[in-house]
């Protein structure tokens, strides 16, 4: 059977699905990107319900058929103008199949943003705390901000009928190579810390071999791809903070991980996923363009944060700060100290006002 003919007799379909926030555009060229495991697939296996399913051909271009088998534009556009086909979707797309097809719409799918001529570009990140409300099934909000803690922000995690442990451990087998985890390790060791890319490449070469190259250009496509941030410190010097991007997975990596360092995890991928902009203030939060810092302190009292914000006044007044959100686990309170307003909310509550805003 033809190759092409058989993509289009059996298109993939989703076990499972809800609805993300973000929307594919009706236009006729979008490189849908976002790191693996985001649920970049699913959104577009659920966009063409809306499609007759014999004017579609979805290609994955990593199908083993296709490792020794070139697919020329000319080939796949003959192909659809004898079909009738108006849609094509390349999922895992790369450039062994070039873009130049006769054809009415293309959705290509990747991790990273291709910054195609002509395409718009949509990225999906992992859900965030009002997306993952979708999938629970709790009756309180702790309870909700309880599981959200444990599973994490894929997708795959939401739905799972395995355990946390082996659905984690099954994406991590499936989606990196044996090198890639073992910088992953590392990465989830020293999750939340200031360090350069060879700080981090001699942690790594102390615990495995590795070539320098190799993991200067990993790095910096684990950035790309959105598998790790780094913040930029107005205050202190040399190193930038480092994130990956899922808590829950982080965690499963380095097992010994503080809750601290999950829970403040938590609350600058929150920041991402909503859009703000800012940078670290040391150790003492994040800075977001609009003069607000946004400290994680999941369990101190108010007296405790008083003191520390008291003592810290002059620093906050140095960086022109007009409002300290303090985002906890369930803590909620507020107070002045000059002109400068603190307010503790509860995470489930801050990052949906987080979203409103």
């Amino acid at each position: 059977m033809n190759l092409l003919q058989h993509y289009q007799n059996q298109p993939p379909t989703n076990e499972f699905f809800l609805p993300r926030k973000r929307e594919i555009p009706k236009i006729d060229r979008v490189n849908i990107y976002g790191v693996r495991g985001s649920g970049k697939s699913s959104l577009v296996l659920d966009y063409i319900l809306e499609y007759d399913i014999e004017k579609i051909l979805y290609i994955d271009c990593l199908d083993p058929n296709l490792r020794f088998t070139e697919l020329k534009p000319t080939i796949i556009s003959q192909f659809c103008k004898e079909q009738d086909i108006s849609l094509l979707i390349l999922d895992h797309y790369d450039d062994s199949i070039k873009l130049d097809i006769d054809i009415k719409e293309i959705i290509v799918i990747s991790r990273v943003n291709l910054e195609l001529v002509g395409f718009k570009s949509l990225e999906i990140l992992p859900l965030d705390y009002e997306e993952f409300l979708v999938f629970e099934r709790g009756s309180t909000p702790s309870t909700n901000f309880n599981h959200f803690l444990k599973l994490g922000t894929l997708p795959l995690l939401g739905y799972s009928s395995k355990s946390i442990t082996l659905a984690l451990k099954r994406y991590f087998d499936s989606k990196f190579t044996y090198q890639e985890q073992s910088v992953l390790i590392i990465l989830a060791i020293y999750q939340t810390k200031h360090l350069s890319t060879h700080q981090l490449y001699l942690h790594s070469k102390e615990r495995f071999k590795i070539s320098k190259d190799w993991f200067y250009l990993k790095i910096k496509e684990f950035v790309s791809e959105g598998i790790i941030y780094f913040f930029d410190d107005i205050y202190q010097k040399g190193g930038k903070k480092m994130i990956m991007f899922d808590f829950a997975f982080g965690r499963y990596l380095a097992i010994g991980q503080p809750f601290i360092t999950q829970f403040d995890t938590m609350v600058a991928l929150s920041l991402i996923k909503h859009r703000v902009l800012f940078k670290t203030l040391g150790i003492y939060g994040y800075l977001t363009e609009d003069s607000e810092l946004v400290v994680s302190a999941p369990f101190e009292s108010e007296e405790s944060i008083w003191k520390k914000s008291y003592s810290k006044f002059s620093l906050y007044s140095k960086y022109n700060i007009k409002l300290v959100t303090i985002v906890t686990v369930t803590n909620q309170y507020r107070y002045n100290i000059g002109d400068i307003i603190f307010e503790a909310i509860p995470f489930y509550e801050w990052s949906i006002l987080s979203d409103e805003g």
